[in-house]
């Protein structure tokens, strides 16, 4: 059952100006569920939370990193600040042990003791700076996995090619403590958004299809890596072992290669990709994936839009379903107000969603009675 919820316009002392003008009303949720604008953050992409539940915010045309900080710990966000600028594509940002980690594009950069800091950021130390310079699908969603290593992939460079460099179409993992990256899977095209299984420690990543094959192919992915080493397919192969037409010849037999976990729509271009592991939603959302589809770009008009929703990736008794969780960025006409990005959990078990076109993160509540596992 989908209801909408019709929200007041003014939200926080720091919603002004476009972000208080936005149709919140448009955004249809399940029952039990609201959506308010938690702070205005411009261009705002992957979000890394730090301690105290300050949120770092990633962009990727604005080139800033900023803060998003709650003073006294009631789940309201009190203040922007900005980090830093002039940055080359910093979209990726990750945290660990008080420490800011921020991926911009060749580089991954390291701001110290940050939580601490935040009036007067220290300069960044350049952890690892030897990574593709491209900026075609060269920004970085980044993060640390159960190992302790931070993973960072690496893009085509192009929409379909194939590169002597096997960093490309990769995602890599390294100790930032002693950077020597490694290729730990490959054959993805352009990975944005990834997590970690909370049972079983799998890592499950999003792909972006390629594009300029129509309107419904090929499928946009859900992965997920059972094992170092394997290839997702790209260039040669897209989801259902079918080959790339410019491709596909020079590739071995499709078995060699790790088919999606989930098919996705056609060009929604899934982003942020988060396990739930918290208390305030139901328990039947325990475990469960939740995807931020940014939205498609490349569709004929008479086709229309895909994506610009968040969908769940639902396991029902060993079967993962695909439905849709909250839309309505996308409006009658066409065209879209808003893009989601990245998903982030809070301490007190709600999700925080970014949007890099409307410049705000979203924060989203459930106020239903909570069942026990």
């Amino acid at each position: 059952m989908i209801r909408l919820f019709i929200l007041p316009a003014l939200l926080l002392f720091t919603v002004t100006g476009y972000a208080a003008s936005l149709p919140l009303s448009d955004l249809k949720l399940p029952d039990g569920y609201q959506i308010e604008v938690y702070a205005e953050v411009p261009n705002a992409r992957q979000m890394a939370l730090g301690a105290d539940g300050i949120v770092y915010v990633g962009s990727r045309r604005l080139g800033k990193v900023h803060a998003v900080v709650d003073r006294n710990n009631d789940f309201k966000a009190d203040e922007v600040i900005e980090i830093d600028s002039d940055l080359n594509l910093p979209t990726g940002v990750a945290y660990k042990h008080g420490n800011l980690y921020v991926g911009a594009v060749n580089e991954i950069l390291e701001y110290k003791n940050i939580d601490a800091n935040l009036q007067s950021p220290p300069a960044p130390r350049s952890v690892y700076s030897d990574l593709p310079k491209d900026r075609h699908h060269g920004w970085k969603f980044i993060d640390f996995g159960p190992d302790g290593d931070l993973y960072v992939p690496v893009g085509a460079p192009c929409n379909i090619c194939l590169s002597e460099d096997p960093r490309y179409t990769s995602i890599l993992r390294l100790d930032v403590n002693n950077p020597e990256p490694e290729i730990y899977v490959t054959g993805v095209r352009n990975t944005v958004g990834f997590d970690w299984h909370p049972v079983t420690g799998n890592l499950w990543f999003s792909d972006n299809g390629r594009d300029m094959l129509g309107d419904e192919f090929p499928p946009c992915e859900l992965n997920e890596v059972t094992a170092a080493g394997q290839h997702f397919g790209y260039p040669f192969y897209h989801a259902d072992g079918k080959p790339d037409p410019e491709f596909g010849d020079q590739g071995k037999a499709p078995d060699h290669y790790r088919e999606p976990a989930l098919q996705l729509g056609p060009h929604v271009a899934p982003l942020g990709v988060l396990f739930y592991t918290g208390n305030m939603l139901p328990a039947a959302m325990k475990n469960q994936a939740l995807i931020a589809e940014h939205g498609s770009w490349n569709r004929s008009p008479e086709a229309g839009h895909t994506g610009y929703r968040i969908t769940l990736a639902r396991t029902i008794d060993g079967t993962l379903s695909y439905e849709v969780f909250v839309e309505g960025w996308l409006d009658s006409n066409n065209e879209a107000w808003g893009r989601p990005v990245d998903l982030l959990q809070l301490g007190d078990g709600s999700l925080l969603v970014s949007d890099d076109r409307a410049g705000v993160l979203y924060r989203i509540t459930y106020d239903g009675a909570v069942t026990a596992d």
